[in-house]
C-alpha cells in the first residue's frame, strides 16, 4: 500500500508491465464509473493525480499511460472492481515483450519500488501540497 484514502488507496500492480506500475482502487466494490459518489470521483482522481506526480518525480518517465479497464471483455483482472492503472513508458521500454513473448522484464523488485515511491506519496499527500 502506498497511500490510503477516505474512499480509495494507491497499490503496486502485483504483475507490472513496468517500473513503478501503480493502481488506484476505489474502497468499494464496483464495476462501473457511473458507480461512484462524487467524493470517491474526487479522491480517484486526486490520487491519480498524486500518482502521476510521484512517478515523474521518482523515475522520470518520458510518458505514462493511464487506463481504466472496466469488465472482463475489456480485460480487467477483477471483474467487478475498477481500478485506474498508471504505467510509466520510456521510448523503446520492454513493454512489447509482455504480448509479445509472454515475458515480463523488470529490472527492479516491486519491494525496491515501494521503497523508492513511499515516501514521496507520504510527502506530496500533506495538507497544502
Amino acid at each position: 500500500m502506498l497511500l490510503r484514502g477516505q474512499h480509495s488507496f494507491v497499490i503496486l500492480n502485483l504483475y507490472p508491465y513496468n517500473n513503478g506500475h501503480l493502481m488506484v482502487v476505489p474502497n468499494r466494490h464496483l464495476c462501473a464509473l457511473e458507480t461512484l459518489t462524487l467524493d470517491e470521483q474526487a479522491e480517484l482522481m486526486r490520487f491519480a493525480r498524486l500518482s502521476e506526480m510521484a512517478l515523474t518525480e521518482t523515475y522520470h518517465p518520458q510518458g505514462i499511460n493511464v487506463g481504466i479497464n472496466l469488465g472482463k471483455a475489456a480485460g480487467a483482472g477483477i471483474e467487478n472492481h475498477l481500478h485506474i492503472h498508471l504505467v510509466p513508458r520510456w521510448s523503446g521500454d520492454t513493454n512489447f515483450m509482455t504480448a509479445i513473448g509472454d515475458t515480463r522484464v523488470l529490472p527492479e523488485d516491486l519491494s525496491a519500488t515501494a521503497a523508492r515511491l513511499r515516501p514521496v506519496f507520504e510527502r506530496l499527500a500533506q495538507p497544502g501540497a
